[in-house]
């Protein structure tokens, strides 16, 4: 049988030590901030981030160099045989696909799985894919099952402030301005490859219910067929302060309490285009390992 290792970026919310307790490898990815070099959770953490963030350092994302990643591959192959290699989603980074290109010289040793998740909802695939590896599938099964169900996954996010839309480009200064006076708060929606708009709700309340409801009818149209936490998962994401998303998790708590809901803060990549105080729900359909 092939052994065969995990490994994913920490794009997943899985920290060095998660990842050693799970038996899976993180890649941290890089920042640069004011044009210094930093990596996730190695040189940077969160709070460092939103510290340097709040300042309005210039915050830059970027994807892990070829060489680190090809370094972090033959150190893994020394031991496995294969390795499935979960980066974020292709529509959000650029690492997916120098990933790709990377494991082309392998041998057919890497897979890397294009299932086009971020933060919990990667985290979930790891799991997975962990769990399908432990089972006794070879990397390109896993892979292939994983890729299979991808689209079977929806996030939903709203928005503390508009300022780091503006800052991005993502929104004009203008529409920013009248957001703000409005009270609009802007409910992002991440499926598949892109960080779309969803709608626009007035108030921190409002938002809160449409991301529940919009979830609740997702579950009872897209997923109809699954039989609740059996297929399922619900899962809340954040940035900023985790005491503070703590009401955010029991809220969904109470309105789904059959599930149990995993809350983690969202990536850094997402939350240098949203900025803090940010608060997120998945769903996400279970892969079924046998």
């Amino acid at each position: 049988m092939s052994k065969v290792a995990i490994v994913t970026d920490s794009n997943s919310g899985i920290t060095q030590a998660d990842g050693k307790e799970m038996g899976v490898f993180v890649l941290p990815m890089p920042f640069y901030i004011d044009d210094e070099l930093f990596f996730e959770e190695i040189t940077l953490t969160q709070e460092e981030f939103y510290q340097k963030m709040e300042s309005d350092a210039d915050i830059k994302t970027s994807q892990p160099a070829p060489g680190d990643v090809m370094k972090l591959w033959d150190d893994i192959l020394k031991e496995y045989d294969e390795i499935v290699h979960i980066p974020m989603s292709s529509g959000l980074s650029g690492s997916c696909e120098t990933a790709m290109m990377l494991a082309e010289e392998y041998d057919e040793k890497v897979k890397v799985v294009n299932n086009q998740r971020i933060s919990v909802t990667q985290r979930r695939s790891v799991m997975e894919a962990k769990a399908l590896a432990d089972a006794g599938k070879n990397a390109e099964e896993i892979k292939a099952l994983l890729e299979e169900i991808k689209l079977e996954s929806d996030i939903y996010i709203t928005l503390d402030t508009l300022k780091y839309l503006k800052k991005g480009g993502r929104l004009t200064p203008a529409a920013a301005a009248i957001g703000t006076v409005l009270n609009l708060k802007p409910v992002l929606r991440i499926k598949g490859e892109k960080l779309d708009a969803f709608s626009k709700a007035r108030g921190w309340k409002s938002a809160k219910k449409t991301m529940i409801q919009t979830i609740q009818k997702v579950i009872d149209t897209e997923f109809s067929d699954c039989k609740g936490p059996e297929n399922l998962y619900i899962d809340a994401a954040y940035t900023g302060n985790q005491e503070d998303a703590n009401e955010w998790k029991r809220e969904l708590e109470e309105t789904f309490p059959e599930y149990d809901i995993y809350m983690a803060p969202l990536s850094l990549s997402v939350a240098c285009h949203i900025g803090p105080g940010a608060r997120a729900v998945t769903v996400t359909k279970r892969l079924k390992v046998s």
